[in-house]
């Protein structure tokens, strides 16, 4: 293999990029070297079986593909703030554009969501940990390992080139002769699975770990809104990971699945990708309705209005969520009849979401509303979130989505309905949910000031985008001539884009400030939360519960503080938790490789690999450890967990 085809080489950024990483690769060793941290760092974080630990792990992986991702955004917003702008070439924005959109769904919303999951899940429904700790753990690895394999096309190989959505044949080895789609085959494939294997975790976990006395209707909003978004995520991955399959055949192996000749469709694709895709939406939309609803009635101080007619909508969202994929190519040839039925599904989604939100609204009537930093993101929420949903009508008819289809129309549309139904929703939950991890808040100043940049910023960059394209500018254009009229616009985007950066920047810089100045003695609940898992101490030990509680009705532990009466009754006995383990990290480690030899065809150390994976998993068998106890004295050492209050 030439040096040329490996290393992608000629664009100053790219010379920086491999800088960077470079620099990096050196810090990080030598400072866990100097501080002495590799033994810390092996045992508390790369073995960690904690369902906790974990989910901080996913968190901290989406914070860094937001900048990833952000830089992606930043770089298409400043190609088009002017006209005939010369940044950069057609190729490096397609490129660009691809990387920022599987970026942001795959590898940003996703994890931030699942760690979310992970941290608060369990705790809410009065489990130590989830069904299975080392699966949860594999998950993680295997993510992780897509993540990273994916991140590294943009300086070895090159990057995926024919759109997020990597439609055919854009996508075959004759338009896109590059190694990059082989990495969103292969790099999707192993991060999917760590997804489908999560999936299946948490049903079981929801469905047979519940606290007793905790029906499902008696279960709090969010666990509920995880257990129908892992549902989907079970039926719907599947589909993803053939698909991914049958594309790496396709490219690798001389397969026409996806061609346009000798009895392949290219239209195969787009079914499959949709089949997948339009569920995808839902699956990161639906945990911030859940989100929305713990926020919203922790400050407003009332219980959820209509908790039965949530569940519901929820249920008929995911349902309908699989039958209204045709809409995104109603353009690609479709007769009338199939185009109708599917406008049809498409404008009947919006009546369960736009139940949820009156139900939101009639929540906050007479209310007493504390404006804290979550709430703030879940009000600004209904009325942007609801711009997106209007804007989705238009583009389900069908004879309207002809016009409106290939233009930035859909893309403003799309930004309208992620941003603020999933972004808004997971940075308000990041700061709801921070005091249970770590034992203090975020501090409020930064935090709303964050805000007021990333909601303001995000209407001065995305609005202009309707206008852009009902004066008819398309998708994926990274150029223009200046006649068009289209550079004032462009550039008041830019300028909202820079102040989301800001925004986000902030976000992450509260953290270090948060660390260094916010206080540590939390007297009472952080938020005076409504859920069980506020009656945990903060930040909530290795084990989450020294005594399980008995649960009467939905919102246990509001009521019980209410009317004076303990929640945790019994005896305290030893408790059982699972042995760390090295085995999800190795996985981890030799998925990674076994991807990077496969997207080069190197097929040798490919195999290799797989050997080592299944050597590793045959070795797991002969295992004898059976985790440790903690015994009662070291459970009333810690503070409070005896009698399981806050502290």
């Amino acid at each position: 293999m030439k040096w040329d085809e490996f290393f992608v080489t000629g664009e100053p950024m790219i010379y920086a990029s491999m800088v960077a990483i470079a620099l990096v690769s050196i810090a990080i060793p030598v400072a866990l070297t100097y501080f002495k941290k590799w033994g810390y760092l092996w045992r508390e974080w790369l073995t960690t079986v904690d369902h906790k630990k974990i989910g901080v792990m996913y968190i901290l992986c989406a914070l860094l593909m937001l900048f990833r991702g952000g830089v992606d955004a930043l770089l298409m917003r400043a190609q088009t703030a002017i006209p005939e702008n010369g940044l950069l070439d057609a190729q490096h924005y397609n490129e660009i554009f691809t990387t920022h959109g599987v970026i942001m769904i795959l590898f940003m919303a996703m994890p931030f969501v699942i760690g979310l999951m992970n941290v608060v899940v369990p705790l809410q429904i009065g489990a130590r940990d989830v069904a299975f700790p080392r699966l949860n753990a594999i998950s993680f690895w295997l993510f992780f390992a897509g993540a990273m394999l994916f991140n590294i096309s943009f300086i070895v190989g090159g990057s995926p080139d024919a759109g997020w959505t990597a439609y055919f044949p854009l996508a075959s080895l004759e338009f896109s002769p590059t190694v990059g789609n082989n990495y969103y085959s292969i790099a999707l494939q192993i991060a999917g699975i760590g997804t489908l294997m999560t999936g299946i975790n948490f049903i079981t976990t929801i469905i047979k770990m519940r606290a007793p006395g905790m029906t499902l209707m008696k279960m709090p909003m969010f666990t509920w809104s995880i257990l129908i978004t892992n549902v989907i995520i079970v039926f719907a991955f599947p589909v993803l990971t053939v698909a991914l399959a049958l594309m790496m055949l396709d490219r690798q192996f001389g397969t026409q699945f996806f061609a346009m000749q000798n009895g392949g469709m290219d239209m195969l694709w787009a079914n499959l990708f949709w089949v997948w895709g339009h569920p995808e939406v839902y699956i990161v939309i639906l945990p911030a309705f859940g989100i929305y609803s713990e926020v919203i009635s922790t400050f407003a101080r009332k219980n959820l209005y209509g908790y039965k007619s949530m569940v519901y909508s929820m249920i008929a969202i995911s349902m309908l969520s699989f039958l209204v994929w045709v809409h995104h190519f109603y353009t690609m040839g479709h007769g009338v009849m199939v185009n109708s039925v599917f406008s049809i599904t498409t404008m009947a989604i919006a009546i369960p979401t736009g139940v949820k939100i009156f139900n939101w609204l009639f929540t906050l009537r007479k209310g007493k509303i504390s404006f804290t930093t979550p709430m703030l993101y879940a009000l600004a929420f209904i009325p942007i979130f609801t711009i997106g949903g209007v804007t989705g009508v238009m583009l389900a008819m069908a004879s309207a989505d002809y016009q409106y289809h290939n233009t930035m129309f859909l893309v403003a549309h799309f930004h309208y309905v992620l941003i603020p139904g999933t972004v808004f929703a997971v940075i308000a939950g990041y700061h709801f949910w921070f005091p249970k991890v770590f034992g203090f808040r975020l501090n409020e100043k930064l935090g709303k000031l964050a805000f007021w940049f990333i909601a303001i910023s995000f209407n001065v960059t995305f609005f202009p985008l309707f206008i852009l394209g009902l004066n008819g500018m398309t998708r994926r254009m990274y150029t223009y001539s200046a006649s068009t009229g289209f550079g004032p616009l462009n550039m008041l985007s830019a300028i909202g884009a820079c102040g989301l950066a800001i925004g986000f920047i902030l976000i992450v810089y509260n953290i270090y400030y948060s660390v260094r100045y916010s206080p540590r003695d939390l007297t009472g609940d952080p938020w005076d939360g409504r859920s069980l898992e506020w009656s945990t101490p903060s930040p909530v030990p290795v084990y989450n519960f020294a005594k399980v509680p008995e649960i009467h009705t939905l919102d246990e532990f509001w009521f019980a503080k209410k009317e004076n009466r303990p929640l945790f009754e019994g005896k305290l006995e030893p408790i059982h938790m699972p042995s760390n383990s090295g085995q999800p990290f190795i996985m981890g480690v030799l998925f990674f490789f076994l991807g990077f030899f496969m997207v080069f065809s190197l097929w040798l150390p490919a195999i290799i690999s797989g050997i080592g994976i299944l050597g590793t998993m045959a070795y797991r068998t002969f295992e004898r450890d059976h985790g440790y106890y903690i015994p009662v004295e070291e459970i009333e050492q810690t503070e409070h967990a005896s009698r399981g209050e806050a502290i």
